[in-house]
């Protein structure tokens, strides 16, 4: 989905992602919904796109087995951008010949 796409399209897209996760888990909306401990029309709501608040998504994706989810949203960096600054060595512009002793005459 392309980024000038609506809110609507977005939370369409995002229902449909979530009736194939249950589709595949082999479960029907009023089981899911039991063990989300959501009602039957808020699970509705989010397959369909009609709204819902985060709390019942975060139920429903844990219900699912799904919760890791939340992660792809905002990844925990593995390196940290200010530690890599510090530990990368400015690269030379010249090499450089070591100097000869000065000679005192």
């Amino acid at each position: 989905m392309e980024e000038h796409a609506t809110l609507n399209e977005f939370e369409e897209r995002l229902g449909r992602q979530f009736r194939a996760l249950r589709l595949s888990d082999d479960t029907d909306q009023k089981t899911l919904a039991e063990k989300a401990g959501v009602s039957l029309s808020a699970l509705r709501n989010l397959e369909t796109g009609s709204g819902v608040s985060l709390k019942t998504m975060l139920a429903v994706l844990r219900a699912l087995g799904r919760i890791d989810f939340i992660d792809m949203l905002a990844p925990v960096p593995t390196v940290s951008p200010m530690q890599m600054l510090k530990t990368t060595k400015t690269p030379l512009q010249r090499a450089y010949s070591p100097r000869k002793p000065r000679s005192h005459a």
